[in-house]
């Protein structure tokens, strides 16, 4: 068995832009890039025709809305705005330590995070108060191509911490794409039924510790 959590309002609270096409846009400007005046429309259209629960990385999705409306931009300048601009403060939630230590104590624990910005994840565990060495494995959309609840993500992180999908718990906040696990089989702990603070107690119910 093994455990993996959510990242973003599972494990911890990260601030993110008010408005992701303003910011964005704020970024394009400071690289140079000509943002055009319709660029939050731009932004709110689809631009690539992905199959049903991949994930769009951010960026691609900014290059394309760029040059759906013919602006040219050198290299990777939409990469690097995106990755400024959602650049968060980060908050570790009460009892999200005490409940990643619980899972360790049992067996091998991954994040499974839902997120099309490159880097993000990295850099929210660092401004956090886990390490990556924490975990054993960290898995996100933007990296494997698959968004939560697609039984991908959950197939893989349950490969990396190699073992079977359906021994998988899966611990997080919100019960379309956490509970998606369900579909490998697996045992999602939703926070609305087990709040963060009882996730020792609702993993000792489940699974003894290692011996």
């Amino acid at each position: 068995m093994g455990v993996s959590f959510d990242l973003f309002g599972t494990l911890v609270s990260a601030e993110k832009p008010a408005n992701p096409a303003a910011a964005v846009a704020t970024e394009l400007e400071a690289r140079d890039v000509a943002v055009p005046d319709d660029w939050a429309d731009a932004y709110a259209e689809a631009h690539v025709d992905a199959p049903e629960g991949a994930e769009i990385p951010l960026p691609a999705h900014v290059s394309r809305a760029l040059a759906s409306r013919g602006v040219d931009f050198d290299g990777n300048a939409p990469r690097r705005a995106v990755v400024s601009a959602f650049d968060p403060t980060v908050e570790t939630r009460d009892g999200a330590e005490a409940a990643v230590e619980a899972a360790r104590e049992r067996g091998p624990v991954a994040i499974c995070s839902n997120c099309s910005v490159p880097e993000l994840v990295g850099r929210t565990l660092v401004r956090s108060a886990f390490d990556r060495s924490d975990f054993d494995a960290i898995v996100t959309s933007v990296g494997c191509g698959w968004r939560k609840p697609a039984p991908q993500i959950f197939e893989l992180t349950a490969s990396q911490l190699e073992i079977p999908p359906s021994t998988l718990i899966h611990v997080g906040d919100d019960a379309d794409a956490d509970g998606g696990v369900e579909a490998v089989d697996g045992t999602p702990l939703l926070l609305e039924d087990h709040p963060l603070e009882t996730i020792p107690a609702a993993l000792a119910t489940r699974w003894p510790p290692k011996s």
